[in-house]
């Protein structure tokens, strides 16, 4: 997956349209290195990360829709 289908991912699950493109970089970062620190699959560590963001977003109150700057 590259970086700007992760940030499309991310904006579909919630996030900030205007912080995606950094925080699917540094999704990716991550992913990669706890792939490498674990030695699971970059995928795995991917959805495991992806799973972990999209809980913390839903736990969050919204007074504005996700691409409306607040």
């Amino acid at each position: 997956m590259t970086v700007a289908e992760l940030a499309q991912v991310l904006v579909r699950l919630g996030c900030p349209a205007a912080k995606a493109d950094l925080m699917a970089r540094q999704l990716d970062r991550r992913a990669q290195m706890d792939a490498a620190r674990t030695n699971e699959s970059y995928e795995a560590a991917l959805h495991r990360l992806i799973g972990l963001m999209s809980q913390g977003w839903a736990a969050q109150p919204r007074s504005t829709p996700p691409d409306t700057p607040s």
